[in-house]
């Protein structure tokens, strides 16, 4: 082998490499080798990278080699949205999608690398390095990091956001100082994803409905012996693309796009997702925006709900049923997925045939739905001309059409303080702005508020408007992503305590009893409130787009 199949090298750049490689003790024959780069977001900072340690890399290293080629670990960037909720920090964590996808495609090109596997579990760092790899168009597997086991408390299930919800409930002191402590100690028993139905899981899934990851992968626990021979197969599967010259660009379509947002729909996944497609499908020139979610949401069904859509079913619950092929499985026999989507490790048919549902309590056919229509709906009016997102399959029916006068606020901190302190009340529409892309910058969690209000048991009591967005956990009549933002002179800037909103999720509304003309005039006298930033959130708010197109400082590909 030449290690010339994918890249072309001339004899002198080649040789000036070659004796870097040798510096750190690879052969002269090795050197010959293709070189197949572990991009890996192993950190000691959180768990949804922490599996992808010393023994999972030799594993896959010695599977490359076997197969001539000769894999070499590059660390990127692995963040954690969890780290840093409600916290100044949260302002950088979808910024960090753009910023590891850079890394990506900067560590791919630099090096010459001739193949690569991705390796990433969390919310952020999936799409981003999906984004790099679809720029960088060399052989490409995902491997992701597979789910974390649910936490439980006195027989109650618990995940990560149930912490919020604890602190909500003990600073109202309907539990004790030790209760909520208890809570906090046993959300999260292992490493992996958190095991509900946020934008980790959702954005696994993601990467194996484009056929980059292996069959299973998505819905694997953690560090198990399944996830471990899944790594092996990664590596193998990199290998087969590296000697078929199989690229990311050669299986990912338009098609492949619309596959992801059936199966989002099919299992309400996460709001970001609005965010993450729209902005990965830019790449290479795939056209997905809200409105297709919108349309393909009236086409597919609510088939699988795990929390926070279902009280108590966790990712646990999921696997056991046949996990994402299963899902698969009664979409592809309903009709409802393009079965000759190619991948990787084969087409949506093939992957399909490979499943089975365990449990149709759990996993539910097309034709026994838990929900008419998918789990997102994309929402219109004089409130966010552009376009708003709610996560439907977490709101309580009771509460899909919801009117009450506005209850403004320029932060998520000061509207959390607010519920807290019992200064909202039941009816009210919450409106927390300036908390968009550009406004915040950087369209932190409002997940902090909405585990609050969860906390206090007003789900169904009140609701929240926001150019912010949710963690895939977050319930409740959350609505996010209106566009235009507050920042840019939105209608959402120009709202005042009182104005009667008016919410409907079946007909796609979000009204202000507000005129053209008193906005006209109102907008005459507004000026932005303007949140500092520096260094990259400084570049990121120049050059991101609004939350209506992906919010990203890469969507323009000319």
């Amino acid at each position: 082998m030449t290690g010339e199949k994918i890249r072309s090298w001339n004899e002198e750049s080649l040789d000036h490499r070659n004796a870097l490689l040798y510096a750190m003790g690879i052969s002269q024959e090795d050197a010959k080798r293709p070189v197949i780069g572990l991009i890996n977001g192993w950190n000691e900072m959180n768990p949804g990278h922490f599996p992808f340690d010393k023994q999972v890399i030799a594993e896959m290293k010695e599977e490359i080699y076997a197969a001539g080629g000769l894999a070499l670990e590059l660390p990127v960037t692995g963040i954690c949205d969890g780290m840093c909720s409600n916290t100044p920090g949260d302002r950088y964590t979808l910024p960090a999608r753009d910023l590891v996808s850079g890394e990506v495609e900067t560590v791919a090109e630099l090096n010459g690398l001739e193949g690569m596997i991705i390796m990433a579990t969390c919310d952020k760092v999936v799409p981003g390095m999906i984004m790099g790899a679809l720029r960088v168009n060399i052989p490409t597997v995902m491997f992701t990091g597979g789910y974390m086991a649910a936490g439980h408390y006195k027989g109650h299930m618990l995940t990560l956001t149930h912490t919020k919800q604890a602190y909500a409930a003990y600073v109202a002191g309907d539990i004790t100082r030790e209760q909520y402590k208890a809570v906090v100690s046993s959300a999260c028993p292992t490493p992996g994803a958190c095991p509900f139905m946020g934008t980790a899981n959702t954005m696994s899934s993601m990467a194996e409905i484009l056929g980059l990851s292996p069959h299973g992968n998505a819905s694997c626990r953690s560090q198990s012996e399944k996830w471990h021979a899944l790594a092996r197969e990664a590596a193998r599967g990199v290998m087969r693309a590296w000697e078929q010259d199989i690229r990311p660009r050669d299986i990912i379509d338009q098609t492949s796009f619309e596959n992801v947002v059936r199966y989002m729909m099919a299992t309400g996944g996460s709001t970001n997702s609005v965010l993450h497609i729209p902005a990965l499908a830019r790449q290479i020139g795939c056209d997905i925006t809200p409105e297709t979610f919108d349309r393909i949401s009236r086409e597919v069904p609510v088939i699988s709900t795990i929390y926070p859509n279902h009280p108590t079913y966790t990712m646990e619950e999921f696997d056991a049923a046949g996990g994402l092929g299963a899902v698969v499985k009664e979409l592809a026999a309903a009709g409802k997925i393009d079965v000759d989507a190619k991948g990787v490790f084969g087409t949506i048919g093939e992957k399909a045939a490979l499943a089975e549902n365990k449990n149709p309590e759990v996993i539910h056919p097309v034709s026994d739905p838990i929900h008419e229509q998918g789990g997102l709906a994309v929402l219109h009016g004089n409130i966010g001309p552009d376009s708003a997102i709610v996560k439907f399959s977490a709101v309580d029916p009771a509460a899909w059409r919801f009117s009450g006068p506005a209850r403004c606020f320029d932060s998520q901190d000061d509207a959390w303080h607010a519920i807290l302190e019992d200064r909202i009340e039941a009816g009210d529409v919450v409106v927390i702005r300036y908390e968009g892309p550009k406004g915040s910058p950087g369209m932190p969690h409002m997940e902090t508020f909405m585990a609050a209000v969860l906390g206090k048991g007003m789900g169904t009591k009140l609701a929240l408007v926001s150019d912010g967005r949710f963690s895939g956990a977050t319930g409740g009549l959350a609505i996010g992503h209106v566009s235009p933002e507050a920042y840019e002179g939105g209608p959402l800037a120009l709202l005042r305590d009182g104005d009667m909103i008016h919410i409907d999720i079946r007909d796609r509304t979000l009204t202000a009893d507000v005129s053209d003309e008193e906005f006209a005039r109102r907008k005459a006298q507004w000026q932005p409130v303007r949140k500092p930033a520096t260094g990259w959130l400084q570049l990121y708010r120049k050059h991101c787009t609004s939350a209506h197109r992906g919010a990203t400082v890469y969507w323009d590909n000319d």
